[in-house]
């Protein structure tokens, strides 16, 4: 039985025709992902400013008008390839991370998994971090959605040092703002001698500092114990729609 009165029904014609607006609708989506996807590869290699609707056109078979039209711009294209890497980011090591418990099993989680996808970035690179380099002194919405999603994921690595703080775990009188500091300094330090100098150990060391913060922020002046988190390992996520970090999600 039908909701839907009787005179109020399409044609049959047009009833024939939604399935196929839908396949079509799909096969589109389908093709502006597996463009993303192709952007996204681009970018870790030659970075966000070396895209373009040409290069992307000839990498993935496509003409430029094919490709144009699912973006209309070089810039809309860019934006949408961070948005992706964004989705990914926080689908390997934000989401993992929160079936641990409150304070400090949760961030040693999620500098664990960080370090994880850091190890792989070597060899592919951050669009983060070079996406930094070209954008940094150039306002406009490819920059405003890098530094978004940067200060999105900051936020939540403060939001797990406040939560280490109230369970007891670290000094009540730890500056949060500074821990989170020295960590996002970690990573980047990470970067620029693995990736850059090729420095070797310097996954090891980064390991080592990041023990070495827990151990001097710990409460009552007490080395913090390492805790190995059960989201140590994380598969990589082929495809994501999550467009940003829920911090309320942190129990």
């Amino acid at each position: 039985m039908s909701l839907v009165p009787s005179a109020a029904k399409p044609p049959r014609s047009a009833t024939r025709e939604q399935p196929r607006e839908g396949r079509a609708l799909h096969k589109g989506q389908q093709t502006k992902l597996a463009i993303v996807d192709a952007a996204l590869g681009l970018a870790t290699q030659i970075g966000l400013e070396g895209l373009s609707i040409g290069v992307l056109a000839e990498v993935t078979g496509m003409s430029k008008s094919g490709v144009f039209a699912h973006f209309g711009s070089r810039e809309e294209l860019q934006i949408s390839v961070i948005r992706e890497y964004f989705g990914r980011f926080e689908q390997e090591i934000f989401y993992p991370a929160l079936h641990e418990p409150r304070g400090l099993p949760r961030l040693q989680a999620l500098f664990s998994n960080w370090m994880k996808r850091v190890t792989v970035e070597i060899q592919s690179g951050c669009i983060f971090i070079s996406g930094a380099v070209d954008f940094d002194d150039r306002p406009g919405p490819v920059r405003d959605a890098l530094a978004s999603s940067v200060k999105t994921w900051l936020a939540a690595v403060h939001r797990a040092v406040i939560q280490a703080k109230e369970e007891g775990h670290l000094a009540p009188d730890a500056d949060a703002s500074q821990i989170g500091f020295e960590i996002h300094g970690l990573i980047l330090a990470v970067h620029y001698e693995a990736r850059f100098l090729k420095t070797p150990g310097s996954i090891a060391r980064a390991n080592k500092a990041f023990e070495q913060i827990l151990a001097r922020y710990g409460a009552d002046g007490k080395t913090v114990k390492a805790v190995t988190p059960r989201a140590a390992i994380v598969k990589p996520i082929r495809k994501s729609t999550t467009k940003s970090i829920t911090l309320s999600k942190q129990e």
